[in-house]
């Protein structure tokens, strides 16, 4: 059997409090000194982009699509539609009106009439 004066280097001693009342709150208050990295990317920063992210001159990394893909894109995104992977936007449309799910008419207007990209958003990226 193990001797007590084994026992102490065994397990940690603990750290005797004021009064025996318990723990004790900490009477130092310290603060550490955080410093930002230069160039850090924070909201609400007057810093500038580091040269790194800037890409052809400009800090919009934004695709380039007008009004009629925005609402496209927008409805590639509504779930209230059922999937739209590996179907065109076009049938996509098709099956939400015949599932009565009230698919919005100025997305079917825009998939008839223009030269629009047929693909959901997704296709070809998941």
């Amino acid at each position: 059997m193990a001797s007590s004066s084994d026992m102490k280097g065994f397990f940690k001693q603990k750290k005797k409090t004021a009064a025996g009342k318990g723990v004790g709150k900490s009477k130092a208050n310290k603060t550490t000194s955080f410093k930002k990295p230069k160039n850090s990317a924070s909201v609400g920063t007057d810093q500038v982009q580091p040269l790194a992210l800037i890409s052809h001159g400009s800090l919009d990394l934004q695709d380039d699509y007008d009004s009629n893909e925005e609402v496209l894109r927008q409805f590639d995104m509504s779930l209230a539609y059922g999937p739209c992977l590996g179907i065109t936007r076009l049938d996509r449309w098709e099956r939400a009106k015949a599932l009565g799910l009230n698919p919005p008419k100025d997305v079917e207007r825009l998939l008839r009439a223009e030269k629009v990209n047929a693909q959901c958003l997704w296709d070809g990226r998941i």
